[in-house]
């Protein structure tokens, strides 16, 4: 029998199937949207020399923040990004831990751990491997960093994806989260939509259910900064498949921004 959690996980991955295949997450030409891509990134912390680092055809611009900046990482550090697609933080995140520290992306779409795989030609310290984030394939306390961009929101179990965070975390390890998060409650055409559901945004939850979950998790000194400037900048982008149904179904005289906002999310597992 099918759940609804399986359906969930089912759509979320055929659409990001079709983004892997297609190379963008625009509709134009591969080579306008990786500028665009790119230059959304910068908007929104990425550095220009970082984003010159990294394999052509890693930013397929679906970042809603930048968890890598709020890590502060460091040489030596074991970093795991939960839902790394074609291995855009795991690439900026290698080389920011060096030659002894080690990045693992894990990704439940076999297109997008194919084309990271491809990516990662030259990279010794990056691996890839398949798995759901709600069931990590990675071993008790044995990551410093775990990252995310934009992904915990397509999970139909978000308190289990914290739970895992805190059981691969060391102690003392931290988590450092960009995703999406709820300001006011959608309403239930665009919870309802394949479109917006793919786009991280009919998945969102509030602020204070995010708390909730990284507190029942066991994670202290958690931090939360809404940024809603970064949704609207994302919502421009009309011709991105992810967004341009959320867009038409924004009311009159509203926003994105009204509706979601962009969540940096901090928290530590406490030392033993």
């Amino acid at each position: 029998m099918i759940t609804k959690n399986d359906a969930v996980r089912k759509t979320v991955r055929e659409g990001y199937g079709e983004i892997a295949k297609s190379g963008s997450s625009c509709c134009g030409p591969s080579s306008t949207c990786g500028s665009s891509a790119d230059e959304f990134a910068e908007s929104i912390g990425y550095e220009k020399e970082e984003l010159a680092s990294i394999p052509a055809g890693a930013n397929l611009g679906l970042s809603c923040g930048n968890p890598t900046a709020l890590a502060s990482l460091r040489e030596g550090d074991v970093v795991l990004d939960l839902g790394s697609g074609a291995g855009f933080d795991v690439f900026i995140a290698a080389g920011k831990v060096g030659a002894s520290g080690r990045v693992i992306g894990v990704d439940m779409t076999p297109e997008m751990l194919e084309r990271a795989r491809r990516n990662a030609a030259g990279f010794d310290n990056v691996e890839f491997r398949l798995g759901e984030i709600e069931h990590l394939p990675v071993a008790d306390q044995g990551v410093d960093v775990v990252i995310s961009n934009c992904v915990i929101n397509l999970s139909p179990d978000k308190a289990q994806v914290w739970r895992e965070i805190a059981r691969v975390l060391k102690p003392g390890g931290r988590a450092c989260i960009s995703d999406m998060a709820l300001v006011n409650e959608l309403p239930d055409f665009v919870k309802e939509s394949a479109e917006s559901l793919v786009g991280c945004v009919s998945g969102a939850i509030t602020i204070d259910e995010t708390r909730k979950m990284v507190e029942a998790a066991g994670l202290v000194d958690a931090t939360f900064e809404a940024k809603g400037a970064v949704v609207d900048a994302m919502m421009e982008n009309v011709s991105d498949p992810l967004y341009k149904e959320g867009v038409k179904m924004i009311p009159d005289g509203m926003k994105a921004s009204d509706f979601v906002t962009s969540l940096s999310v901090t928290a530590q597992k406490p030392q033993v």
